[in-house]
């Protein structure tokens, strides 16, 4: 489950663009057109018939030598581009029913923030679980990912993401653990379910899904003591080519920003690979909400920025934490429904989302979600 970043949080970018500060545009960082003139005194008085007074001036047009290679990365990251441009758009995603909220027994233990209801701060420690914890941690993690995968069995035309709650609910409280979303801040329902446009935390609800539908679920469980967070983007019937490009360029995204995850390495490795590999492929990456460290508590430090930053910090052998990264086809700016969880592109164009909690090693890493 993504963890939300305000603004004002952001490092800056190392991106050729400049983000305006009042509406989050795009604005060029240079006005120098290659291989066009700019007008003068001179040749403005040309265009309109008046003599001018000035001397005639020489134009000088330089243009930037570019090589064969990078002439043909260019080219073909335009055609991604407009291959993206040019997939099918499903209906607009709108809002269901939304059941209450189901039970969990009284045995299976909670997470402390169940009980107020109210949305935690993210804790300031790094999770390293330490020898007892890890093996815990593991449980953790294997459970949410059998979970994930038997939610994804599940994905098929005319079953709404409110059956696809109840399944996760019955088989994470059948297996001794309690559904981390569960009352996190207010949240009503045991998963997330992110259908579409909608790049995360939607609330399931009597919506049946419909052939051509991407969905992302993000499963998290509390057994013993620790959180295990893992999501993926499924396919429902027969999916436009354009969505299932995007959703294996985000998770290939995933995998490279785990593979430089080591101990020692710096955490905005993680965002500069994502970026990279995103661009390639014309797509964009979500800003808003990022990686997190998990463990006994659910949101920590440090937060995994999945774009480029110039963030500070090094990964420690025994952390844990989440890769998360939200891919659009258009744009990255978002809408956030009256719920205050449902958060969806403003553009209305598909986003994807993949994620694993990963442990970090001497050499590398290890992803704990896996079963």
């Amino acid at each position: 489950m993504a963890s939300t970043v305000s603004l004002s949080s952001f490092s800056p970018s190392s991106s050729l663009h400049l983000r305006s500060s009042f509406n989050g545009e795009f604005v060029s960082s240079s006005r120098s057109f290659i291989g066009a003139a700019p007008f003068t005194s001179s040749s403005l008085s040309l265009l309109s018939g008046q003599k001018s007074s000035y001397p005639p001036r020489k134009l000088h047009v330089s243009a930037k030598k570019v090589s064969g290679l990078e002439e043909a990365i260019r080219i073909r990251r335009m055609r991604e581009v407009e291959k993206a441009s040019k997939v099918r758009r499903n209906a607009p995603l709108r809002r269901g029913r939304v059941s209450p909220r189901l039970l969990v027994p009284d045995h299976i233990p909670r997470p402390p923030y169940v009980e107020s209801g109210e949305l935690p701060d993210i804790s300031p420690e790094f999770q390293i679980p330490g020898p007892d914890g890890i093996g815990k941690m593991r449980a953790a993690c294997e459970l949410a990912a059998r979970v994930l995968n038997f939610a994804g069995t599940l994905v098929k035309p005319s079953v709404t993401t409110n059956e696809i709650d109840k399944a996760v609910h019955d088989m994470i409280v059948e297996a001794g653990a309690y559904p981390s979303p569960l009352g996190y801040g207010g949240f009503p329902k045991s998963v997330c379910t992110s259908v579409n446009e909608c790049m995360c935390h939607g609330i399931p609800d009597s919506r049946q899904l419909q052939s051509g539908d991407i969905i992302n679920i993000d499963v998290t469980v509390y057994l013993d003591g620790y959180h295990g967070d893992t999501s993926r983007t499924f396919f429902c019937g027969e999916v436009d080519e354009g969505f299932k490009r995007l959703v294996k360029v985000t998770e290939e995204c995933l995998e490279r920003g785990i593979a430089v995850c080591k101990d020692g390495a710096s955490f905005k490795k993680i965002g500069k690979r994502i970026s990279e590999h995103a661009e390639k492929y014309g797509y964009n990456v979500v800003e808003r909400f990022v990686g997190h460290g998990v463990g006994p508590v659910f949101h920590s430090e440090p937060l995994i920025y999945h774009y480029r930053n110039d963030g500070p910090g090094q990964m420690v052998e025994g952390q844990t934490f989440t890769i998360e990264p939200i891919l659009t086809i258009g744009t990255t700016e978002c809408v956030t429904w009256p719920d205050n969880w449902t958060t969806l592109t403003a553009d209305g164009g598909v986003a994807a989302q993949c994620e694993h909690t990963i442990l970090i090693t001497r050499t590398g890493s290890e992803i704990l979600t896996k079963c």
